[in-house]
This record gives C-alpha cells, sequence and structure tokens, in this order.
C-alpha cells in the first residue's frame, strides 16, 4: 500500500513510501494513518480485489460494537473467507499485492478471539495485519497478548495487537494511574507485537455522559482530555509507542472539492480561526487532527470513508518540519539554526520529535508547505 492513492498526480517533495505488514515494526506502526472500523458481517471482499477504496489503506473489520452479538457467526465467517480470498488473489495474480490493505479485526473478549483464533489457518493470517482488544486493561491484557503470542508461534507469521485503552479503570482519576501502569508493563513484555495503542474518546465521554458537539473539540472536554493526556504521558513518552488519535462522529460528504480558490495561507490558520474551509463537519475533524498532531498522536480511528483522506493529508510533514528533523537527526549535539533561518534545533532534546516526523514523512510524504495539504485532500474520488 503507499497513502494518498486516490490522487496520484499530487507533487511530493519526498513520496511517501510502499508498505506492507511485513514492513518493519519501527516504520508500520506510523503507516496505518486513518484506521476505518467496519462491520465483520459485512462483504468487503469485492471492494479490495477491485481496489475501489484507494484511499484507504488500514481497515478494522468490527466483531464488538459495529456488530449485533447474534450476528458474530456470522461475521467471523465472513472475515474468515474474506481473509483467505484476498490471500488468494494475492498469490495468484488477481490482486496486485500491493493493493492489500492493512487488515485488523476487533474483537469482542477473549474467549471470542480464541474462537475465531482456533480457525485461522496459514492462509488467512498472510493477510491479517493484527487484532484489536476493546476495554483492554491490567487485568485482561496478559491473556490477550499471552494467546497473540500463541497465535504467531504457531503460524510463524506476524500478527499484531493493537489494545484500546477506553476502560472505565482509565477514566476514573483515582484508578487512572495505577492501571495505565499495569497496562504499560503488558506492552513492554509483548513490546514488538504491539503496533500502536488506540485510545476510546467516545467511552471515555460515555463515563462522563457529555459528547463533544460539532463545534468542539475533544480537547475542550475537560475529564477526557484528562484521560488522553495520562495515556500518553504514560505510554507516549520517549516514542515508546505510537498512540492514534480517537475517532470524531461527524460526517457529511462533500459534494464536490473543488476549490476555485485555495488558501494562501496555513490551513491551521483557516481553520484555528474558524474561517470555513469545507463544511462544518469536516473542519472540525480537521481542527482535531491538527491537534493530535501537536500532541503526539499519529492517525486515528475514523468510521466514514469521507473522513479517510482528510486524515491522511494532514499527517504529511511540510519540508520545514522534514528539513528541520533531518537536520537534528544528523547532527551530533548543541544548538544550530533550523530551516527557513526562523527558529533554534536543539539536537538533544528535539531529537524524539525528529524521529516521530522523519517516520511520519517516510509514511505520509513531504508537501512543499502547509497550502499543499488542501492540493492533497481536494480532489473528489
Amino acid at each position: 500500500m503507499r497513502h494518498h492513492l486516490y490522487n496520484p498526480d499530487f507533487k511530493f517533495v519526498v513520496e511517501p513510501e510502499h508498505f506492507n505488514k511485513y514492513t518493519d515494526r519501527e516504520l508500520l506502526q506510523y503507516c496505518l494513518g486513518a484506521t476505518m472500523y467496519m462491520p465483520g458481517f459485512k462483504d468487503f471482499t469485492p471492494k479490495i480485489l477491485n481496489h475501489s477504496m484507494p484511499g484507504l489503506t488500514t481497515m478494522v473489520l468490527c466483531f464488538e460494537d459495529a456488530c449485533p452479538e447474534e450476528k458474530v457467526p456470522e461475521a467471523m465467517e465472513n472475515v474468515h473467507h474474506l481473509l483467505a480470498t484476498v490471500t488468494e488473489a494475492a498469490e495468484n495474480g488477481k490482486l496486485d499485492s500491493d493493493h492489500v490493505p492493512l487488515i485488523f479485526v476487533r474483537i469482542r473478549n477473549l474467549v471470542q478471539f480464541k474462537a475465531f483464533g482456533e480457525k485461522l489457518t496459514k492462509q488467512e493470517v498472510k493477510s491479517l495485519c493484527g487484532i484489536n482488544f476493546p476495554k483492554f486493561n491490567a487485568e485482561n491484557g496478559y491473556e490477550y497478548y499471552a494467546y497473540l503470542q500463541d497465535l504467531n508461534d504457531r503460524f510463524g507469521e506476524i500478527i499484531y495487537g493493537m489494545p484500546i485503552i477506553e476502560d472505565p479503570e482509565v477514566a476514573y482519576k483515582e484508578s487512572r494511574m495505577q492501571e495505565l501502569t499495569g497496562i504499560k508493563k503488558i506492552l513492554d513484555k509483548y513490546h514488538d507485537l504491539v503496533l500502536q495503542v488506540r485510545v476510546g474518546g467516545t467511552d471515555f465521554s460515555s463515563v462522563f455522559g457529555v459528547r463533544r458537539g460539532v463545534e468542539y473539540s475533544l480537547y475542550d472536554i475537560l475529564t477526557v482530555r484528562e484521560c488522553l493526556s495520562d495515556i500518553i504521558n504514560v505510554c507516549g513518552r520517549n516514542n515508546d509507542y505510537v498512540i492514534s488519535g480517537p475517532v470524531w462522529e461527524y460526517f457529511r460528504a462533500p459534494k464536490e472539492m473543488m476549490f476555485e480558490e485555495l488558501p494562501h495561507h496555513g490551513i491551521e490558520d483557516y481553520l484555528m480561526r474558524r474561517q470555513p474551509l469545507v463544511n462544518n463537519e469536516i473542519d472540525g475533524l480537521l481542527r482535531e487532527v491538527i491537534l493530535d498532531k501537536a500532541n503526539g498522536f499519529v492517525g486515528r480511528t475514523v468510521i466514514h470513508p469521507t473522513h479517510v483522506k482528510f486524515v491522511n493529508a494532514l499527517m504529511a510533514v511540510t519540508k520545514e518540519e522534514y528539513d528541520d528533523a533531518c537536520q537534528i537527526l544528523g547532527t551530533g549535539g548543541g544548538v544550530v539554526k533550523g530551516s527557513g533561518g526562523n527558529k533554534m534545533n536543539e539536537i538533544k532534546p528535539h531529537t524524539n520529535w525528529a524521529k516521530k516526523i522523519y517516520n511520519r514523512a517516510r509514511a505520509f510524504g513531504v508537501i512543499k508547505n502547509e497550502s499543499g495539504y488542501v492540493k492533497l485532500f481536494a480532489v473528489n474520488e
């Protein structure tokens, strides 16, 4: 796969790299981008085989919230068929292997995970990138990862795990740090099987009976912001784990993405000053992604296909950011004038930031400047 395939004519300063489930974890953990949740009982096999979702690189087939309990057996059968069919099509040349998305499965609980895992075949696993663990906590986490390790050993294939931190024990202030510390121990034990850490903004909001409106960001909701802040503090320090942003609930398909006049200023100026760009729903998403980046999140969960190109476009890196990152990573120490001559680059304290920018650049490409974001997503698929 490669990001931004919906816009093949866009001219990058540095092209995004191709990736698949076998890409080195150090890069792959930055590549997921907009990760779309889809009901496990719906058959998306034809869309994958026909490459009819060119912007979508990462999908999660859900057995949990997006799948009624009575449909779980049907969903598991559907996903087994999808995985086997995609592998077969890629191996016999009917599907370009570069068009196979990263496919994950969100299980309901350990019992259902084992029921699904026991019927997996080696053929299916070749198209299965990983498992999402909902309501991951210090109590259930070891068993999830122990069984995932068993599957890796059984098939001799890499299958990653992605814990979703959304449990009430993390929402509650009095239990949060103990719970996060316990979760971190599990992640550290199975470090190489952790591809990303995901967060459940909707579940955290539910605990406090709040829901952000379209004009608000999740960063405006104090109780949820505290949860996200502490998750980053525990799991994101020193780039230990890549953490993806929470889902944005609002969507409205833009009818025509034909901007007669593109913004002359940076997209952040437009959006943070609340100047309309696309529509209320998409502008709200874009504002939240900007804040994601400022706070260290990479990519995010999405629930609507119209979100994909907007999230992935904003994950691209500007040339100035890229030049700064390369300068920092290529300098032994001290302080130097940054790209553009407008900032200091202090080598040691800016190194973790530089590593994150460099890996995002490899995954999503380098654009000339902020005006490139709009040119990147302003196409009609």
